[in-house]
């Protein structure tokens, strides 16, 4: 006789107890993976959240350095335009007695027999219109101009010889002169004194 065992009950629960512990490891795999999603999820949106704070504190920053910057070009604009009023102001002071010379020299230049009839300066070029009762008069301003230390480069445009009522002629002319600066005056006397 043969003993017979069944060994399909012992089977039948050791299956059911590994269907259990599968189910249960499985979801506490399932639950261990929620968290730690979660706690990804809730991590990444807390360095985006201070990422996005980062971010407009460097915006709010950028701007205040911008508005910085437009308040340094409007006064670098306001530096030029006083630095260019400045300018002026001294070009002014300097040429003030520049006038003063000019006409000193002019009335020291002008031989006898000669008329200044239009005077026009653009700068330092001056132009002098007139009329000299010869080439010679004229010759003899030009040789003063020459002599004097406050105008150089003495050039005749223009001398025509014109009849007068008289029957007398005289001579129109133009010349142009360079009326030069204290600077310059200073070096042709220093040139001259060597």
């Amino acid at each position: 006789m043969t003993t017979r065992i069944n060994l399909l009950p012992w089977r039948e629960s050791l299956r059911k107890e590994r269907k259990r512990q599968f189910a249960s490891v499985s979801g506490g795999v399932a639950l261990l993976m929620m968290v730690i999603i979660f706690y990804v999820h809730l991590h990444v949106d807390g360095m985006i959240e201070h990422q996005n704070s980062r971010n407009a504190l460097l915006e709010a920053e950028i701007a205040k350095v911008d508005e910085r910057i437009k308040e340094i070009r409007e006064l670098e604009a306001k530096k030029t335009q006083l630095l260019n009023r400045m300018t002026v102001i001294q070009d002014l002071q300097t040429r003030r007695p520049l006038s003063v010379h000019l006409m000193d020299e002019l009335v020291r230049t002008i031989p006898d027999g000669l008329v200044l009839t239009k005077m026009v300066q653009v700068g330092a070029d001056l132009t002098l219109e007139g009329v000299a009762q010869s080439n010679s008069r004229i010759s003899a301003f030009m040789n003063n101009f020459k002599g004097s230390v406050w105008f150089s480069d003495a050039n005749l445009d223009v001398s025509q010889a014109q009849d007068k009522k008289g029957g007398e002629s005289v001579f129109k002319f133009i010349l142009k002169v360079k009326q030069l600066t204290p600077d310059e005056v200073e070096k042709k006397k220093a040139e001259k004194a060597q």
